[in-house]
């Protein structure tokens, strides 16, 4: 069993705000692993600038992570965050999976958010690999936002061994954004019998609906657009009965797929 905690956050342009209210959460959780969401070290009123990026960026050795790595060593317990991870002269759009004290996965967003006006690939260089990590009972993958809308790299992460899919989100506000946000995150669960987390910051801004999605589909639960704090208890054997149900994962032809892709 993994319990674990959704954080449904309207999260401010101050990072040493959006700082200090992590750690209060993490201080106040029992839960197993606690899931934030995407931009979690700030965005402006009007959306997340360049300029808002190079100045708030920090490398994994910086007070952000720090000191997240610090509470979480101090209450034993594991943690999804988003940053803004500095790395030489780039700047990369990352989740990150810290476990009592540790950062034991970084995980770049490969999908870059260049739809609907936006380009996040101005702000951000480019992840290229899939990351997937052991917790507890489970093997966790990392991905973000309009990666949901990509289902070879949740197909890969579920073909490397992943169980669980972990997804921070800043779901931009708009027409059908909501539907869109409850499909893709069922079917990204269901198509690789996984169970999927995928927390949402909420606000002005963004679409809130954050959710816990179970192997055969079935929405756990929908946190609306206020902001919450709820926890969950995973059963890994729903995956076994679900890929036993529905083995689509050992039902693949790979030998077709790479030439339709060419």
């Amino acid at each position: 069993m993994l319990e674990v905690a959704l954080h449904q956050l309207a999260v401010s342009p101050d990072m040493r705000e959006n700082l200090a209210r992590v750690l209060s959460l993490l201080e106040r959780s029992d839960a197993d692993l606690s899931v934030f969401p995407e931009y979690l070290m700030g965005v402006p009123p009007g959306g997340l600038t360049a300029e808002y990026v190079e100045s708030a960026a920090e490398p994994l050795e910086g007070e952000f992570v720090g000191s997240i790595a610090d509470k979480t060593r101090e209450r034993g317990l594991a943690a999804v965050v988003h940053v803004y991870l500095r790395e030489d002269d780039r700047v990369y759009n990352a989740a990150l999976l810290v476990d009592r004290g540790s950062v034991r996965a970084v995980y770049r967003k490969i999908h870059l958010f260049d739809a609907y006006g936006y380009r996040e690939s101005d702000l951000f260089a480019k992840g290229s690999e899939p990351v997937v990590v052991s917790l507890g009972s489970f093997t966790v993958g990392l991905a973000v936002c309009f990666d949901l809308r990509f289902p070879e790299l949740f197909r890969a992460m579920a073909l490397r061994g992943a169980d669980l899919f972990v997804v921070p989100a800043a779901w931009y506000r708009g027409p059908y954004k909501e539907e869109q946000w409850l499909a893709l995150t069922r079917a990204r669960a269901h198509e690789n019998a996984a169970f999927l987390v995928a927390v949402d910051q909420t606000g002005p801004l963004f679409s809130g609906r954050s959710t816990v999605v179970t192997p055969m589909g079935h929405a756990l639960l929908d946190l609306g657009q206020e902001e919450r704090s709820v926890s969950v208890i995973l059963d890994p054997s729903e995956v076994k009965e679900a890929r036993e149900k529905v083995p689509v994962l050992s039902l693949l032809r790979k030998e077709l797929y790479r030439a339709w892709y060419a």
